[in-house]
């Protein structure tokens, strides 16, 4: 008795608690079957056993293998460091700084499959990990050489101290991810009644669920992320697990953004969105963790997003990828959309305005999260191909189909019309050029050009009829006001009707054969004044031919008389 309450004031008995027992399932009890493990993996944990190392198939692929499901990654755990498990396979790779894993390479092109392996960790307390001033990108020389290392707000920074497979079994969350499956002996080693809980549908945290929250805040958005993914399968989280979630959103606010936001994309894209906004919904604590995740909450039932989210969903479950880019460019469509009307509407150029416009979203709703890097860059790229969709003759179809994301800008362009944003018959005009030969793609080009031509003739009919139903209201407005006139005027206006008109200014000039002035009064002024400065510059011109037309007459009278 004494004995215990030592070992409880100590927190003996916690420890034990959290680094668990080791229990080995034979293949009668667990039941996995072998043909939904795959074959590369089962070859990375042959190669490393024939080396003489500790491997086993670890995380959520146990899990799926035990409830029947067909893993979709497996992962690998070993006693072997990266240097080791890097210098036993032709493609291999050391990735990371923070955690150092190698990534396996089969196949090639789109075909290739990447297996995950990872040391076995130490399950270490971050107050016994140095500290260092500064983030990842400050503090890059001071962790040179570091193994273990916090930041002043106590987030990790390096965590690559190698313990044993116990150790690394109490560090990871929850009991259904910490079991260990060897695909030779076909047996699985359990520390924390993983299977049990497994059995019973149950996500429960390794630990004291308030403890682990506080040393690692990221926890709560993993807990509401198995929750959806799961919630297929029937699985629920724990009362323990879930009384301290709420409490510890706080813990959140001294989280970096970068991770945060790498978190959201994680709800969003694991294959469960729908899902993991319901969760979040349901436990009302979508307020706190990010904007950005905040804003996908409250636009979940716009259609649009609503669409983009469903459509998510179903390329995850078919194998498809999927890009945060995508989704981003969705959920900020309707921010761009506004402000681009907006500036349209001041008469801005339209590509103009929405190159302002999607400037403005990024810094109200971004900030520098995206870094403006390859993220923003393919957002921009998505967005700007919208207006140019619209561009079907010429040249244009051409280079749009060849650009690099066409096929994201026309996935956007489909949402688009789902929600009658835009015809239809756009996006499907689209798929057919993509797919078809140069021949038929000038026959295309051909009936969008002549489509074009009846779009114009029928506006032009239409400016045609609004002037036509514009003139009878200014011939009564003429009308009226000839009405509302003097007498005197109205006198003049029927003598004008009634006497001939009057005789035309006479020019200075003399008629002549190259003058003709005009008989009829109703002439403008501006013709009467033409012909008066005519009139006045020409009679020079014929005295002048009537003395040179007279000066030889002269001369040859004088010269005939000089002669006689």
């Amino acid at each position: 008795m004494i004995k215990k309450l030592i070992n409880k004031l100590l927190g003996k008995d916690q420890a034990q608690a959290a680094s668990g027992k080791r229990t080995e399932i034979p293949a009668s009890i667990h039941r996995i079957n072998p043909q939904l493990v795959d074959e590369r993996a089962a070859d990375v944990v042959r190669t490393l056993k024939q080396a003489g190392f500790d491997a086993y198939i670890v995380g959520g692929a146990v899990r799926d293998l035990l409830v029947g499901l067909t893993p979709k990654d497996f992962d690998v755990a070993t006693n072997a460091t990266p240097e080791q498990v890097k210098y036993l396979f032709r493609r291999a790779f050391i990735i990371g700084r923070r955690f150092r894993i190698v990534h396996v390479v089969y196949g090639r092109g789109r075909e290739h499959e990447i297996i995950e392996v990872s040391t076995f960790r130490a399950n270490l307390d971050t107050a016994c990990a140095k500290k260092v001033s500064g983030n990842e990108k400050t503090s890059r020389r001071a962790l040179e050489g570091m193994k273990h290392a916090v930041d002043t707000s106590g987030r990790l920074l390096r965590d690559n101290v190698w313990g044993s497979q116990q150790d690394d079994a109490a560090r990871r969350d929850f009991s259904v991810n910490a079991m260990y499956y060897d695909p030779e002996r076909q047996i699985v080693v359990d520390f924390h009644n993983g299977i049990a809980d497994v059995q019973k549908r149950t996500i429960r945290m390794i630990g004291d669920a308030a403890a682990r929250y506080r040393a690692d805040p990221v926890r709560i958005i993993r807990a509401i992320r198995f929750g959806a993914k799961l919630s297929a399968l029937g699985f629920k989280i724990d009362k323990a697990t879930l009384a301290p979630l709420k409490s510890s959103l706080p813990l959140l606010a001294e989280i970096p953004q970068s991770r945060l936001f790498d978190e959201m994309l994680k709800l969003l894209q694991t294959g469960h969105a729908l899902a993991s906004i319901a969760q979040l919904q349901k436990l009302g604590i979508h307020e706190g963790i990010y904007p950005l995740l905040s804003l996908a909450v409250q636009r979940a039932s716009d259609p649009f997003f609503h669409s983009a989210l469903r459509d998510t969903d179903r390329r995850i479950g078919e194998g498809k990828p999927v890009a945060p880019s995508f989704l981003l460019a969705c959920l900020l469509w309707q921010d761009v959309r506004q402000a681009w009307s907006e500036k349209t509407a001041h008469r801005i150029p339209p590509f103009v305005a929405l190159q302002e416009a999607i400037d403005e979203v990024f810094d109200a709703r971004i900030g520098d999260v995206s870094g403006r890097g390859k993220l923003a860059a393919d957002m921009r790229e998505i967005w700007m191909m919208q207006p140019r969709f619209d561009k079907r003759t010429g040249a244009s179809p051409y280079s749009l189909s060849a650009q690099l994301r066409f096929r994201a800008g026309l996935d956007f362009l489909r949402l688009r019309a789902s929600v009658a944003e835009i015809s239809e018959d756009l996006p499907n005009w689209w798929q057919t050029f993509s797919m078809a030969n140069d021949a038929m793609r000038e026959d295309l080009i051909a009936q969008a050009r002549e489509q074009l031509r009846e779009q114009q003739r029928e506006q032009q009919r239409a400016l045609q009829q609004q002037k036509q139903q514009s003139q009878p209201k200014k011939a009564a407005t003429k009308t009226t006001a000839k009405v509302t006139s003097k007498p005197a005027i109205d006198a003049c206006a029927d003598s004008d009707a009634t006497e001939p008109a009057t005789k035309p200014r006479r020019p200075r000039r003399k008629s002549s054969a190259k003058s003709s002035a005009p008989t009829d009064g109703a002439a403008p002024a501006i013709a009467d004044t033409t012909v008066e400065t005519e009139g006045a510059a020409a009679p020079k011109k014929p005295r002048r031919r009537r003395k040179t037309t007279s000066q030889p007459s002269d001369n040859t009278a004088s010269n005939s008389a000089n002669n006689a």
